[in-house]
């Protein structure tokens, strides 16, 4: 039987995937000024951004699939993650002076599916015992 530590930890890699992919692009404006070199040559790249994304949507979505299928059988975390993720795909859809705002609702959507995923696992830890009087409600069984 896992722990709960052990079931939680696709959730905490999750969470500080976006929130690293997160802060990295709402800091970029800031660095590129003072650090135009570095900024410019790697961080600022699109498959950079592409690619830390896309990490933390299959880091996320396996942890929210991992967390419906065993415990908590509620889709609605996996919801907010493909809504974050597809909101961030497309920061830059109302121009680019919105772009900061648009990439902190998609990161703040799926750092949201974690949370609740991790909330919802935990809150199914003692579905077991419950599951044989049959009053795990909500919980896999």
């Amino acid at each position: 039987m896992q722990t709960t530590e052990d079931r939680s930890i696709l959730d905490k890699l999750g969470i500080w995937a976006s929130s690293l992919c997160a802060l990295h692009c709402l800091a970029l404006p800031i660095l590129i000024p003072l650090l135009p070199l570095v900024g410019s040559l790697f961080f600022a790249q699109d498959w950079f951004e592409k690619t830390i994304l896309s990490m933390s949507m299959i880091v996320g979505f396996w942890a929210l699939f991992i967390g419906f299928y065993k415990y908590h059988r509620q889709i609605y975390p996996l919801y907010s993650l493909f809504l974050g993720g597809l909101i961030y795909w497309n920061k830059d859809i109302f121009g680019e002076q919105y772009e900061p705002f648009t990439i902190a609702i998609g990161a703040f959507l799926i750092i949201a599916a974690h949370v609740t995923n991790l909330k919802l696992c935990k809150s199914c830890h003692s579905c077991e015992s419950d599951s044989d009087s049959g009053s795990g409600s909500g919980c896999a069984s």
